[in-house]
């Protein structure tokens, strides 16, 4: 598979989203290890997750336990996989979403998820959200610290605007590898902070870039130039989608999220689809 750079990692141009294997409406353990087996068989080296995916109060770290397991049962096929973890949100348990973003909970929570996971440090950590309540500089000088004891191996944000990655780049003395923002047909607000983050170099990690668990259904009906394009092209609307992305930069990627191996299959194949300048065009000004 097409390879792309977070840091000083190469890992696969496409990677795996693994929140729906783990909140409401997850399917079964048995078919989320075989989607992430499917994911790896695919050639995908980057698996994306946080603290915060899972549905009961009582599980924190679901998908984190979820994923180590899978690995684990892969065997050494999977030694070269990069697996990203986020702390700073919470799920109480009552379906919402809460924020922490004090240093102390931050560098508790990155050692909780090296413990899931398994490993002696984290491969990439990210900052999940910014918590009003805590100076920004205060929760990036967390990630610093975590960085620079050994815990995490890089460091990223998720969430952020252009001023908040150059804040945290500065905090991280140029350290930043990845942002990772909404990004998809639907939703490109992030725009400005994916160019950006082209200019810097850093790697940008569209999360549903499809447009969701709920969008991703309507993405053909919604956006009917990319539709067109799949016809052309011969392959899903997901995978044009994808390689849309890819081609809009080279620090772009995309974490789709699946929960069934036939969905990151047809994923993957979208790192190996060239479309042309004109089709780029034209998807870009739909």
């Amino acid at each position: 598979m097409q390879q792309r750079t977070i840091g000083n990692r190469q890992v696969s141009a496409i990677g795996l989203g693994g929140m729906p294997m783990s909140i409401e409406g997850r399917p079964d353990q048995e078919r989320s290890v075989a989607t992430i087996h499917a994911a790896l068989d695919a050639g995908v080296t980057l698996i994306d997750t946080a603290d915060a995916y899972h549905r009961d109060a009582n599980e924190v770290g679901h998908n984190e336990t979820l994923i180590a397991k899978a690995l684990k049962e892969y065997g050494s096929g999977a030694e070269g996989v990069l697996v990203a973890t986020k702390g700073g949100h919470l799920r109480p348990g009552d379906g919402s979403w809460t924020k922490n973003g004090r240093p102390e909970y931050l560098k508790e929570a990155a050692k909780a998820s090296a413990r899931r996971l398994g490993v002696e440090a984290i491969g990439l950590y990210q900052f999940h959200r910014p918590d009003p309540e805590v100076p920004y500089a205060d929760s990036i000088g967390a990630i610093r610290d975590l960085l620079d004891e050994g815990v995490i191996e890089l460091a990223g944000i998720s969430n952020a605007d252009v001023a908040q990655i150059d804040e945290a780049n500065e905090i991280l003395g140029g350290r930043l590898a990845s942002v990772q923002n909404q990004f998809s047909p639907r939703f490109r607000s992030s725009e400005g902070e994916l160019e950006h983050c082209a200019k810097l170099g850093v790697a940008f990690l569209p999360w549903s870039p499809l447009g969701g668990i709920k969008g991703a259904p309507e993405l053909g009906s919604r956006h009917a130039v990319f539709n067109e394009v799949a016809e052309e092209a011969g392959v899903s609307v997901y995978q044009v989608t994808l390689a849309w992305e890819l081609a809009l930069a080279p620090v772009v990627v995309p974490i789709p999220g699946a929960s069934r191996p036939e969905s990151i299959r047809d994923s993957a194949g979208a790192a190996e689809l060239r479309l042309t300048d004109d089709q780029v065009a034209r998807l870009s000004a739909a």
